[in-house]
């Protein structure tokens, strides 16, 4: 008489995809955090001088001729929140094994991606400061250029997780996961940016 071993337990995933992005956003969060560290620093170190009627004291951080464009800043503040939106579309759909839906709200979390990256390059352009003009030109290029290369990161990730999605990988979650997971981390750091850099000035 045979009598056959119970079924071994099924493996646990481990989601290598998930926890590397998790990774890979809390290292450029702290990037951003500690950038915008040294934005506060270079601020507060600024020289200061009186006002023409001596009542009040100026602190010459930000030149009187740059003006930020705070339509568009805001304009992209608002947006980051869609693309998290479209990218937790698509994890909603890929649980459910709806690969229309999931690869339609990755392709508008790309699109959503390059509106950004538009509106960011209009602030520039609109702004006309140079590199190396001053500290604080090199401190504006310096944050919001790494948080443009962040997003542009987010659209590649888009970019290949849709073209997994129609390639018929309907079982591929973690990649979707991990992306909606992404685009939070840029909505959070963006936020950050956004208050002091844009709003603060």
């Amino acid at each position: 008489m045979t009598i056959a071993l119970p079924a071994a337990p099924a493996q646990a995933p481990r989601r290598q995809i998930l926890v590397a992005t998790a990774m890979v956003s809390a290292s450029a969060f702290m990037l951003i955090i500690g950038m915008i560290a040294m934005w506060l620093k270079f601020r507060a170190g600024a020289p200061t001088r009186d006002s023409a009627d001596g009542l009040k004291i100026i602190k010459d951080w930000m030149p009187a001729s740059v003006k930020i464009p705070e339509v568009a800043a805001n304009i992209m503040l608002t947006t980051f929140p869609f693309g998290a939106l479209m990218a937790q579309w698509a994890a909603y759909s890929a649980k459910r094994n709806d690969s229309s839906h999931r690869s339609l709200a990755l392709a508008i979390s790309f699109l959503i991606g390059l509106a950004i990256v538009n509106a960011q390059v209009a602030v520039y352009s609109q702004m006309d400061i140079g590199l190396a003009d001053g500290q604080f030109q090199t401190m504006f290029y310096a944050v919001t250029g790494t948080m443009l290369l962040l997003v542009v990161g987010g659209m590649v990730f888009s970019l290949v997780a849709f073209f997994r999605s129609v390639g018929g990988r309907d079982n591929d979650t973690d990649v979707i996961n991990a992306h909606a997971f992404y685009w939070y981390f840029l909505t959070a750091a963006f936020s950050v940016v956004w208050f002091v850099v844009y709003v603060q000035k």
